[in-house]
């Protein structure tokens, strides 16, 4: 029993120990993202600014299109930065985190994705926030590279003391028993079991793919 103890908490200190080097990677591409290529960005509205006071008319429509190209870049830039670094997703909070990103999704038209909350919203410590939101944002990553889905479900269900969340695509599915050993799959499940929560992932060939977690509510 003391080796199988040892053995767990050893597992758990490893798991711990890779989160938070994950996070803190995160966290500095958010800040190069939001302020070295954010500001390059800017930098680079300004020149078209300065081009489009000194240049014939019939190239002005051309420069003002690219102009707001690079506008709305910037935007989805820092919005992106947003979604990585922890410190703003504790300050957010999950539900507005998770709505964040989904309204990215729907700007971009990358698909249709919905979000539906019941019960009355529990408090849930930070730290466990971010892993909950990690486990849901490689599940959308996953979905927006693989799954040539049109639409994105994501609901989450309050209740006395369980949080459960399904989300849900109806994409281009797989085979789980093909897909097991995937690093995206494996970091999920990990991260739910180092919640204590109950995880599930069902997907079939050309039948989408759904996630069931259910987060115990702590007092």
């Amino acid at each position: 029993m003391e080796r199988i103890e040892t053995q767990q908490k050893f597992e758990k200190e490893l798991t711990d120990a890779q989160l938070e080097i994950q996070e803190q990677t995160l966290k500095n591409i958010a800040w190069e993202l939001h302020d070295n290529v954010g500001q390059l960005l800017s930098v680079a509205n300004i020149q078209l600014n300065m081009l489009q006071a000194n240049v014939s008319p019939e190239f002005s429509p051309q420069i003002k299109e690219t102009k707001d190209v690079v506008t709305a870049t910037v935007q989805e830039v820092r919005a992106l930065s947003k979604t990585l670094n922890t410190d703003v997703i504790q300050h957010n909070g999950l539900i507005a985190s998770v709505r964040t990103e989904l309204e990215r999704f729907n700007r971009l038209n990358f698909l249709h994705a919905e979000l539906k909350i019941e019960g009355e919203e529990k408090f849930i410590r930070s730290e466990d926030e971010i892993i909950i939101f990690r486990i849901l944002q490689e599940f959308f990553s996953n979905v927006i590279k693989h799954a040539k889905a049109n639409i994105l479900f994501v609901f989450l269900c309050y209740r006395e003391k369980e949080l459960e969340i399904t989300v849900e695509d109806d994409g281009t599915g797989f085979d789980t028993s093909v897909n097991r050993d995937s690093s995206g799959l494996h970091n999920m499940k990990s991260r739910a079991n180092l919640l204590g929560a109950r995880y599930e992932l069902a997907s079939q060939p050309g039948k989408g793919t759904k996630l069931n977690l259910v987060y115990p509510l702590k007092s």
